[in-house]
């Protein structure tokens, strides 16, 4: 998983901030109409995934958990420098081992955000007091609440060979909590089994005709299909020249809309970085505020290019 710098002339790949390794200007991206402000409510997760980008597991906690004074503080800010953000979104880890997720996503909602949280939708999120939160939450906020489960395929062996066995059923168990309790949904699947997104959204949609749920597998944005994050996979280097040759405007990738807040073990305070996917790397960290994480972003990682560049791919909704 970790990215190793390939050496190609005066600088290896991804090496410089500015310049790539054949001498190009790289390729940065300005905020330009943030939209999503993204917390990381923590690493620890209840599994330990395959390839998980992040490497959340029951033992990794080099995010620690973010409080729910920490996320009113950012909030406040928002308000303050009047980003036109619409969407609060709480990613971990699973954001259910966090004990004050239910208090973090009420504060978000009662200020007029919408909250996505995305979870695995198993053991964490189906504890009593975590159920009975997010019936309170929906009950006064339904239509501004989202949980987008990450459901990595739609066939049992598949998902339980990235998530270890049995995680299939108990995900479609919390799905079926979430439909009982009409707590809407989206999922958010992969794509490494090398099959046609045609063939994948029709998988899914048949499994969600199975079981009751509301989830239209034809929306990219109710299923998100992920490009795999793998760092040792050689990608090209985003020059400026790109954004012609690729016809894509600098707008269209995460990190001219979204920053995420971190908490690192041993820190006093939290930081914003530019990019979820980004947790570790301190090129990406921007400072402890809103105001200081306004500046532009270079893109010098692989998954600037893989992930959203040429992947096309959002975290958000």
């Amino acid at each position: 998983m970790k990215h190793q710098p390939i050496r190609d002339g005066r600088f290896a790949k991804f090496e410089h901030p500015q310049i790539t390794a054949t001498g190009e200007t790289r390729a940065s991206v300005a905020l330009k109409e943030p939209k999503t402000l993204w917390f990381n409510t923590g690493t620890l997760c209840n599994i330990a995934c395959r390839n998980c980008y992040i490497e959340s597991s029951p033992g990794n906690d080099r995010l620690v958990y973010l409080t729910v004074q920490e996320v009113v503080s950012y909030l406040r800010e928002l308000r303050e420098l009047r980003w036109p953000v619409g969407e609060i979104g709480f990613t971990g880890g699973e954001p259910f081992m966090n004990p004050e997720i239910i208090d973090m996503a009420r504060a978000a909602l009662e200020d007029g955000f919408e909250v996505l949280i995305l979870t695995n939708a198993m053991r964490p999120m189906m504890r009593r007091r975590m159920r009975e939160g997010l019936q309170d939450l929906a009950r006064a906020h339904a239509a501004r609440l989202t949980l987008r489960v990450s459901l990595d395929h739609y066939d049992a062996a598949r998902h339980d060979g990235e998530r270890a066995k049995g995680s299939f059923a108990r995900t479609i168990e919390g799905m079926a909590w979430l439909r009982d309790n009409a707590i809407r949904m989206t999922v958010a699947g992969r794509t490494l089994w090398g099959e046609t997104e045609a063939r994948a959204r029709a998988g899914y949609a048949a499994l969600f005709a199975r079981h009751g749920f509301d989830v239209d597998a034809e929306d990219p944005a109710a299923l998100v299909l992920f490009p795999e994050m793998d760092e040792t996979v050689d990608v090209p280097e985003i020059t400026t020249r790109c954004w012609d040759i690729l016809n894509k405007d600098p707008a269209q990738v995460m990190c001219a809309s979204s920053r995420m807040v971190v908490k690192r073990k041993g820190a006093e305070k939290p930081a914003v970085l530019a990019c979820t996917l980004l947790a570790y790397s301190p090129e990406f960290e921007l400072g402890e505020t809103l105001s200081e994480a306004q500046r532009e972003v270079f893109l010098n990682h692989p998954h600037c290019a893989r992930f959203c560049v040429l992947g096309g791919a959002s975290c958000s909704a």
